[in-house]
């Protein structure tokens, strides 16, 4: 049995207080002149979002903006797992689980959740609405953190919130970021109980002992992505070896907080250097302020840790044979680098759609929401029965 209760956001006002206490007392560094986000998260743009936080948003009108949502939390493999359900406005709802990624909260893919749960307020046909599942993944926001070693058995939870817990037989999944190797990791696991996949990232071909070489369109983007490693990827590094020296720091510092993960939507979001032409202030800070409040950027970031140490790597027969699409957006991580239709086929063995957008980022659903929903209305409507 797995017991599924309400849930409702309720921080305390005294935490609310406390914050803006710290924030009123960051010690701030100093800055290379005209550095702007050259180094890292700009000195003035921090000032003016620390100054924002402290001052102006309004952390409670969000949190009962977000209470409108249906939240549950049910305990799955040991822990609390929080989850938004909305049932969908149609004939024949489809079920699909939607899962945000890192440095993200379920807050992520709520728009996207109300375009698929209600496609006929958005002007799409009824006949493609969804029963829609937004959970929390493990040690992020109101989802409780591990306590032990090893990655967290994500896919697993998934599978068992949607079938014992909510009883859907079979389900789609989609997935950004953390969220698509976790939807994948879904298809691999238990092919039996998936529709379809649609992701915005694919888990790496086999590159091991007797694969085939890669093409020269390939090898372009490998090089690409090892060219990225190199001047983007020293926050995977150091939430992949140190994770809990690191969380000292972004569990106690408000400011640095901000700055670890606002550095990461303005570079990873389409935003052309202008974090805010995509993400408002208050967008920004209601994912910043749950990571707060809840305590929880540590185990996030350890979780890196706990993938990097323990991830089983793809053998050479391994394959995703549920059917797949794949969406990328221009500034999905990896600019103008997302792997060719070659490479994903080397793993996804039934790619049903594979389509490239002119706009969009790491964030997509946030970014994009009615793009998404059309791709994953059309995906899943050739697969509905």
């Amino acid at each position: 049995m797995h017991p599924v209760e309400s849930f409702a956001i309720d921080i305390e006002p005294s935490e609310v207080d406390e914050l803006r206490d710290r924030l009123r007392q960051t010690r701030w560094p100093d800055e290379v002149e005209a550095a702007a986000w050259d180094y890292g998260t700009s000195l003035p743009y921090l000032r003016e979002l620390i100054a924002y936080w402290a001052e102006s948003f309004d952390w409670f009108a969000r949190q009962e903006e977000l209470n409108r949502w249906s939240h549950y939390r049910a305990r799955l493999d040991g822990l609390a797992i929080h989850f938004v359900h909305e049932r969908g406005k149609g004939p024949a709802p489809l079920p699909i689980v939607l899962t945000h990624g890192w440095p993200s909260t379920f807050v992520e893919l709520l728009e996207l959740a109300s375009r698929l749960s209600d496609p006929a307020a958005y002007g799409a046909d009824p006949a493609d609405a969804f029963d829609v599942v937004v959970p929390s993944l493990p040690g992020y926001g109101f989802s409780s953190p591990p306590r032990f070693r090893g990655p967290a058995r994500t896919a697993t939870c998934w599978r068992e919130l949607m079938t014992d817990v909510l009883g859907y037989e079979r389900f789609g999944a989609h997935g950004g970021d953390i969220g698509a190797g976790v939807s994948s990791r879904l298809a691999f696991d238990f092919p039996e109980s998936l529709i379809g996949i649609h992701v915005t990232a694919t888990w790496d071909a086999y590159r091991g002992e007797g694969a085939e070489p890669p093409t020269p369109e390939e090898q372009a983007y490998l090089d690409a992505l090892d060219d990225w490693e190199e001047r983007e990827g020293a926050y995977s590094a150091i939430q992949g070896t140190k994770p809990q020296t690191l969380g000292y720091g972004l569990n106690d510092s408000p400011a640095g907080l901000a700055a670890w993960i606002v550095e990461k939507w303005r570079s990873w979001g389409d935003t052309g250097g202008e974090v805010e032409s995509r993400f408002s202030k208050d967008d920004l800070l209601t994912t910043i302020s749950i990571y707060w409040h809840t305590q929880t950027i540590t185990p996030s970031v350890r979780a890196y840790y706990e993938s990097q140490h323990a991830h089983r790597r793809l053998r050479a027969d391994d394959r995703i044979t549920v059917p797949t699409a794949v969406a990328q957006f221009p500034n999905e991580c990896v600019p103008e680098s997302h792997p060719p239709r070659s490479w994903v086929e080397r793993t996804y063995s039934d790619l049903r759609s594979f389509r490239r957008f002119p706009r969009g980022g790491h964030f997509a659903a946030k970014e994009e929401p009615d793009l998404v929903a059309e791709d994953i209305r059309a995906f899943f409507r050739e697969l509905r029965r």
